[in-house]
């Protein structure tokens, strides 16, 4: 795959026949504040984000495809209080990995993979593999509900069963009203 560091997300866009955004690796230290607190460790987003916001997280899925035992999705992370879009995603997850509870609440496509592997006890590790700056395109601005495009961070994190087995591969990117 071309642009390891922005797959998933960059199957998707193949898939549409769009061109990619502007997407650049960047080092950690290169990440700004509040986007640094946010994005570079070891924990995953969702309660990295619903500890940030204060705020629980529900998720809207904007377009899944099954290919082989992987189940991708592009989603929209959300405010359970106010709606606001908190992440834009795209996730690779190896479905068969996962136990029955999980597989049922990944295939729910409503709660965000971070609470699932916490509420169902998987044992895991998230890894950042690179750290992202992107100029969006359309698509991204409209996910994140960008009234003109300004330049965002992410990352391309890996998670790993306690055996190595990867789970899922996901790039996140952050809004600007997610830091703010």
């Amino acid at each position: 795959m071309p642009e390891t560091f922005a797959y998933p997300l960059s199957d998707f866009y193949a898939h549409a026949k769009l061109p990619m955004p502007r997407i650049e690796v960047i080092s950690a230290d290169a990440v700004p504040e509040p986007y640094q607190s946010l994005l570079v460790h070891k924990n995953d987003m969702t309660p990295t984000l619903e500890a940030f916001h204060d705020s629980r997280i529900h998720l809207e899925l904007v377009k899944k495809d099954h290919r082989g035992g992987f189940y991708f999705r592009e989603v929209i992370l959300r405010l359970d209080r106010d709606e606001k879009p908190v992440e834009f995603g795209a996730n690779k997850l190896h479905i068969g990995i996962f136990s029955e509870e999980a597989q049922e609440q990944i295939l729910l496509e409503q709660v965000p993979l971070g609470r699932i592997l916490k509420e169902c006890g998987v044992r895991h590790v998230t890894e950042a593999k690179f750290f992202l700056r992107v100029e969006p395109d359309e698509l991204i601005c409209r996910a994140l509900e960008l009234e003109s495009p300004v330049t965002l961070y992410g990352r391309k994190a890996v998670i790993s069963d306690h055996k190595g087995l990867v789970l899922s591969e996901i790039v996140e990117i952050l809004p600007q009203s997610a830091v703010a």
